[in-house]
């Protein structure tokens, strides 16, 4: 297959910095768009995958899967964009499309594997997919997103995945006018979740291990904060939410929280991937019917709907911005928890 040449930004090994590269891109297909990416968001998985934290990455790495930029190509049968249209790729760029969970637009459970937008097996070109920190993208535009013109772009990129990740499942869980939904951390997935829950009508808490997070929580829009270290704080607050959002990206008790959910209600890991320790004490859970869940990222459709209804409410993510060359010290910070609440990428420095 016949491809062209642009400028990345990737690492080649497991210790070594990210730096400039060339990557290669398949001439688009009949089905395929060709995006000139403007953004691209910095999300914890990319230094994930980067470092090997998870075990199998591929070298060369390419991070960024929270892309936005404009169509400079569209293929013949493309129907869903045209040339000059804004356009976002999320975490999945291809998915079979023939399984239960495609055929019901859950391209994230896709029972053959989902590719992932970057370190996943590439099965047109072979090889690994690259990335958003790059020039350009080539994606079938099933797997292409419309992003409104009203947002302002830069803010739009974390919508791709940190949005996406807390959108399903307060919507999943049927989260509407009037709901009690905690959030626990208050990161890049935390605020999102705090801004979407809000754009649904709930009454919105933020759990938090410190007071210094309090002025931000309400800024953001949250209507409580519960002090998750304080016993008396979370006394007062037992059985009182329909669903939480557990975004904290490592170990730690949910044991506290499950007591706070109603009878019914949900507690949904979206932060943290392996085992739980403490051990899950179901007690409260068989007695008031409560739930421990887990959810990812989400489908294509539900991402555009996520991404329209952002657009109706004017709803983006608090960035900020650096350029391509910044990314090592970014990841530094990233792990110090040093960014409120999102590096994004502008693209435009990677052709410095």
């Amino acid at each position: 297959m016949e491809t062209f040449e642009v400028k990345a930004y990737g690492t080649e090994a497991i210790d070594a910095d990210l730096k400039p590269l060339n990557i290669k891109r398949r001439i688009i297909q009949a089905d395929d768009i060709e995006i000139d990416i403007l953004y691209c968001g910095v999300c914890h998985s990319d230094l994930h995958t980067a470092r090997n934290d998870w075990g199998g990455s591929k070298y060369p790495v390419v991070p960024g899967h929270e892309i936005v930029g404009r169509v400079t190509k569209v293929g013949k049968d493309v129907t869903k964009l045209k040339v000059g249209d804004l356009a976002g790729v999320g975490c999945i760029v291809d998915s079979c499309q023939h399984c239960s969970s495609c055929a019901e637009d859950l391209e994230q459970y896709c029972l053959n594997g989902f590719t992932g937008t970057y370190n996943a097996p590439d099965k047109i070109l072979g090889g690994y997919t690259f990335g958003g920190y790059s020039e350009k993208v080539v994606v079938n535009e099933h797997h292409v997103l419309r992003i409104p013109e009203t947002l302002d772009l830069k803010a739009v990129a974390p919508l791709l995945c940190a949005g996406i990740t807390t959108w399903s499942p307060l919507r999943h869980w049927n989260v509407k006018e009037g709901s009690k939904v905690a959030v626990v951390g208050l990161g890049g997935l935390g605020h999102m979740a705090i801004k979407l829950a809000k754009g649904l009508g709930a009454d919105v808490t933020l759990f938090s291990r410190s007071t210094n997070k309090i002025d931000d929580a309400k800024a953001l829009g949250c209507d409580h904060v519960v002090i998750s270290t304080d016993d008396n704080e979370m006394k007062a607050v037992a059985g009182q939410f329909d669903v939480i959002i557990d975004t904290v990206p490592y170990v730690h008790d949910i044991n506290p929280y499950v007591a706070t959910l109603i009878i019914s209600g949900t507690i949904v890991l979206v932060g943290y991937l392996g085992p739980l320790d403490p051990m899950l004490n179901t007690v409260p859970m068989i007695l008031g019917r409560k739930s421990v869940a887990g959810s990812v990222i989400g489908g294509i459709a539900e991402t555009q709907e996520m991404l329209d209804f952002c657009g109706e409410h004017n709803i983006v993510a608090d960035v900020e911005m650096i350029d391509m060359q910044y990314i090592n010290d970014a990841y530094e910070r990233m792990l110090k928890s040093d960014v409120k609440y999102r590096f994004v990428i502008d693209m435009a420095s990677l052709k410095n």
